[in-house]
């Protein structure tokens, strides 16, 4: 690409910029959740396309505390960028679903790690207990934070057939509670889902342009062998 170009989004790296002075790298935890959908609560089995751990880093562990999966991500990168910083980022499954004092010492324990900057909580948009998001507005405060949504999709349609648990109201209603208190809200899409076209994808981008993102990751859907939606297509 020319130098000269200028690209027209803002990649995440110089999203941080606006945040912090040096470099700043995302360390994916697992810290053992589980999701709703998963666990009984409104479902068996999870979304149809995930398996998890296929999107996760060998040291991101469940048997692994917050600090050894913290440390060993450190060293991980650090052979690129030795004065680098970090942000804890809880990735796998659904980081707010579990009481609330539990998940403060979770979060907490890895801001006590040496070089962590700040957290990024990867979560679905019916697990934001009022609770939780009053600590969260606190924690806000203090420390970088940003709340990341699955959304996957704007069409409810397309959501049930996922198993997904949650309709597009309910990450209009989660996204807005957040960034309403002043929380920098995330949003993730997969791009390609069963039932969706070409036309129907690209309408979501002015759908999800109503809403206080401060990002969006999008995601092209992947077809992970033993999953649910893999067998669809056998």
């Amino acid at each position: 690409m020319n130098m000269s170009t200028q690209l027209l989004y803002n990649d995440f790296p110089t999203f941080l910029r606006k945040y912090f002075p040096y470099k700043v790298q995302k360390i994916s935890l697992n810290a053992g959740f589980t999701c709703p959908n998963r666990d009984g609560t409104k479902g068996w089995g999870g979304c149809t396309y995930c398996n998890n751990q296929t999107f996760n880093p060998d040291y991101c562990r469940t048997e692994k505390s917050i600090t050894t999966q913290l440390e060993e991500g450190k060293c991980f990168f650090a052979h690129k960028y030795p004065e680098m910083k970090y942000l804890a980022y809880f990735q796998a499954y659904t980081n707010t679903y579990a009481e609330l004092e539990g998940l403060k010492r979770k979060y907490e324990e890895a801001l006590t790690v040496d070089g962590v900057v700040g957290l990024v909580i990867g979560t679905r948009p019916d697990c934001m207990p009022e609770s939780l998001l009053r600590y969260l507005e606190e924690l806000n405060k203090h420390t970088f934070l940003m709340v990341e949504y699955g959304i996957e999709s704007t069409c409810d349609e397309t959501l049930k057939r996922i198993n997904r648990g949650h309709t597009y109201a309910d990450t209009v209603a989660a996204v807005r509670r957040t960034a309403a208190c002043g929380i920098l809200t995330g949003g993730h899409i997969i791009l390609g889902l069963p039932g969706e076209t070409h036309d129907t994808m690209v309408a979501q981008a002015e759908i999800l342009s109503g809403l206080p993102l401060a990002t969006l990751k999008i995601h092209q859907l992947q077809l992970i062998r033993g999953t649910r939606m893999a067998h669809e297509y056998d």
